[in-house]
């Protein structure tokens, strides 16, 4: 009996405890479900109230974006993401579609002065954003397609400086932009200072631009060079206008000597040579200045300038060449002098060139065969007065001798020697029997005495050579006409459209072009370029006027009777 009872106890105990085991897992699960709920119920309060905030943070932007665009705009708002395109164009004007004409023309945006647009790269996803940067332009007309944006070179590498994208998605939009006032500016590579007046060669390439941000690379053509200068700083703002503008420029020097895709100028010092080498068909310049104050003291002592050059001839030969400025580096086709002797060589100037004169000057070593150590220098050498009386005297003294002509070298000699002179001389004197040539030869240099076939003219015969290839061999002008040497020389010093002349309004190094289009500027002698440089207006000093450069002498004359 007791042992039924114990074991209805316990089952009883056992099935409590189950009881009190169920009822706690129960309530465990209501207050994890409750727990959940709330956790769930959090989470979305608190996502609504993210989008609530998002979207109020977008609603001010949006609003200050609108607030900006209507401030740097004054009143105007002109805002689109176009695909740019690139175009073939100078400067940083850009081609916009028609119909950003009929929306600008419908703000008024015409009448607040010239239009400046920013833009800037909408990137995409995965895209590095630091190889990217906003730039700004001018505008050139609206004839691009619609949903496109057409970019010279000039805004395309500064808007993409990696230069890898063919197009992408820009954001265009209208800003006011203040009048620059500074610019600070530095080449990328050395010798930007070297082109003659620079700074108006700089004024003639800002000419093709409406604006300028800093950041920016301007590329600056002189000639066949063309040199990269980045812009540091601007006043009074990051970006600026440069249309109708006075802009003080600062000129930096590169940041490293060494970047460098063009010939570098070294100077020479009046008497101290320098040293260099030179491989075949390259070129080492140099230069040197004469200021006024050298320029007095060679005049009145009637020196002359000695441009030297020093070759070693063991495996090479060297050609030397000199020009002056504006001719910055002078060369086979273009120069105003030059040397092609055999080994060492020598250029004098002197008071009866007429290219002789104050200014700067470019001395060009050729590597003219294999490589060649020379030493190039530059020195003023006096020129020794003659004593007229001595040589009055020693011309009346020769006169008194009894002479007679030599039959075999034509020289006169003493009569008295004569008979002496004329056995000696054909036994040991040979005259060259070339057409124009006479001169009296040693036996032994007969051989080594040539003529060249086409000029006629007479060398050694290790120096015929070189005469031939570089006077008589074919020249190829860009223009493409082909000439000898000396008619290159000339050809492209005086006829060639691709020549480099000094524009007398600008002062730029441009090419000549054809003749100007206007017959009456055709009489004044102006190229092409200062047929169209000229038609640029500026005010009359005196009256105030507007007047094209070209015409401003006649205006002062006509009008201020002024000469």
């Amino acid at each position: 009996m007791d042992f039924e009872l114990r074991r209805a106890r316990e089952k009883l105990d056992r099935e409590q405890r189950e009881r009190k085991e169920r009822a706690k897992l129960k309530l465990d699960r209501e207050k994890r479900a409750k727990q959940e709920a709330v956790r769930q119920r959090e989470a979305i309060e608190a996502v609504q109230r993210a989008r609530r905030i998002e979207a109020a943070e977008a609603q001010d932007k949006i609003s200050q974006q609108l607030e900006e665009n209507l401030h740097a705009g004054r009143g105007v708002i002109f805002s689109h993401t176009l695909e740019a395109v690139p175009y073939q164009g100078s400067g940083d004007k850009i081609k916009l579609p028609p119909s950003s004409f009929v929306e600008l023309s419908e703000q008024g945006a015409f009448e607040k002065g010239p239009l400046h647009f920013s833009l800037s790269l909408i990137h995409e996803e995965g895209a590095g954003k630091e190889q990217y940067r906003m730039t700004h332009a001018g505008v050139m007309e609206f004839t691009a397609e619609e949903g496109s944006l057409a970019i010279p070179p000039h805004t395309w590498s500064n808007l993409f400086p990696g230069g890898t994208l063919k197009s992408s998605m820009v954001e265009v939009r209208y800003v006011w932009l203040p009048k620059g006032t500074y610019a600070k500016l530095q080449p990328d590579e050395i010798g930007f200072s070297d082109i003659p007046n620079h700074k108006a060669v700089l004024e003639t390439s800002l000419r093709q631009h409406a604006t300028l941000s800093e950041g920016d690379v301007l590329t600056v053509n002189h000639g066949a060079l063309a040199y990269h200068l980045r812009v540091l700083e601007l006043k009074p703002s990051s970006s600026v206008s440069v249309l109708e503008t006075d802009i003080e420029v600062d000129i930096m020097g590169p940041e490293s000597a060494e970047k460098t895709n063009h010939h570098v100028l070294t100077p020479l010092i009046f008497g101290k040579p320098d040293s260099g080498v030179v491989d075949e068909g390259n070129y080492m310049y140099y230069k040197f200045s004469i200021d006024d104050d050298t320029w007095k003291i060679i005049s009145s002592k009637d020196s002359k300038i000695e441009i030297k050059l020093e070759s070693q001839m063991q495996d090479g030969d060297t050609d030397l060449y000199v020009s002056k400025h504006p001719l910055l580096f002078p060369t086979r086709h273009q120069h105003v002098w030059s040397s092609h002797d055999v080994g060492s060589k020598a250029l004098i100037l002197s008071m009866g060139d007429h290219n002789f004169g104050p200014g700067s000057y470019t001395v060009g070593v050729y590597g003219f065969k294999g490589t060649s150590k020379f030493m190039v220098s530059v020195t003023i050498r006096d020129n020794p007065r003659e004593v007229v009386g001595q040589h009055a005297a020693s011309s009346s003294s020769s006169m008194e001798v009894d002479t007679v002509k030599c039959r075999n070298c034509k020289r006169y000699i003493p009569s008295r020697t004569v008979a002496l002179h004329e056995a000696y001389c054909s036994r040991h004197n040979i005259i060259c029997q070339h057409a124009g040539c006479g001169i009296v030869l040693r036996i032994e240099e007969v051989k080594s005495h040539v003529h060249c076939e086409k000029c006629g003219k007479a060398f050694h015969e290790v120096e015929i050579e070189k005469h031939v290839k570089v006077f008589h061999e074919p020249l190829h002008c860009p223009c493409g006409i082909v000439l000898e040497k000396q008619q290159m020389v000339q050809h492209q010093s005086l006829d060639c459209p691709l020549r480099l002349v000094t524009c007398r309004f600008c002062g730029d190094m441009v090419q000549a072009g054809t003749c100007a289009a206007d017959a009456r500027d055709r009489l004044r002698g102006y190229s092409e370029h200062e047929s169209v440089c000229g038609s640029r207006t500026a005010p009359c000093d005196s009256c105030g006027r507007s007047v094209m450069l070209k015409d401003m002498d006649i205006h002062q004359i006509a009008v201020h009777q002024k000469n």
